[in-house]
């Protein structure tokens, strides 16, 4: 099984690159299932329902989110009832959504389950803690595939080496930069840092240039639309031997297309 963990997921360019890459690796069985964080998938900032769902319908097989996973009106009424996304392990108790999800694949379920960073990040549980309550929730005898939603690059490690020999792969996502680290750990766990982004080649993490540039320079505050042009997939393929927990590799990809 080769599993595809896609970067985070940027406005309306994102979505058409996403949809474009995943039909052709499902298409050619380059890819088997994948896995896509889409927090950022509605203008920037959030997901509705109706979105998730024509990105499950393009390909994905479990929506991940983050920080902005109450970015859009009214999706906290919408979130439970689609299995198929997952927010934060570590939101408050009460939340709504699910916090590990199971998923039916052409070559067998796989879990999937997300934290919160803690660094630099908004208020969260302690995120240690919060995914072995959600690996709990997890049949221990399929692939399980951790999205780490954090800023610091220690802490992501630290969950790396923390979640090492018991889970599929662990890979971070959040700050739209895709790391060159891609490797197994000492325990046999797929490791990556950063996926990366999905959504305007020539932009900030998405965004606009000028205005951002504005605020930089002069303090000013400016509003940050997601930036046209080129886009790029980012994420990193899983190869996992047929009926294994442990992967045989990790690869980080990227593709790109021209405006």
């Amino acid at each position: 099984m080769k599993v595809l963990m896609v970067g985070d997921i940027v406005g309306s360019p994102g979505r058409a690159c996403f949809k474009r890459v995943a039909k052709h690796l499902l298409e050619t069985s380059a890819v088997h299932t994948i896995i896509a964080n889409a927090e950022n998938a509605a203008a920037g900032s959030g997901i509705t329902l109706a979105l998730a769902r024509d990105l499950l319908e393009a390909g994905a097989s479990v929506i991940t989110l983050g920080d902005h996973t109450w970015g859009q009106r009214g999706f906290d009424s919408e979130i439970a009832q689609e299995r198929r996304i997952v927010r934060p392990a570590n939101y408050p108790e009460g939340a709504p959504g699910a916090i590990a999800t199971v998923a039916e694949t052409a070559l067998g379920p796989i879990g999937v389950v997300q934290v919160l960073g803690q660094v630099f990040m908004g208020p969260a549980d302690n995120p240690f803690h919060s995914i072995d309550r959600a690996l709990a929730q997890i049949p221990a005898n399929i692939p399980i595939f951790v999205d780490v939603h954090a800023e610091a690059t220690s802490e992501k490690i630290a969950l790396g080496y923390w979640l090492d020999g018991r889970v599929t792969a662990i890979c971070g996502t959040h700050t739209h930069v895709q790391t060159s680290d891609a490797t197994l750990l000492p325990k046999g766990s797929a490791y990556l840092t950063d996926l990366g982004m999905t959504g305007p080649v020539h932009s900030v993490i998405g965004r606009q240039i000028e205005p951002v540039l504005k605020k930089f320079t002069t303090g000013i505050p400016a509003r940050f639309e997601v930036a046209g042009g080129a886009t790029k997939l980012e994420g990193a393929i899983i190869d996992l031997p047929r009926g294994a927990k442990l992967p045989a590799s990790i690869t980080a990809v990227r593709y790109v297309f021209p405006d």
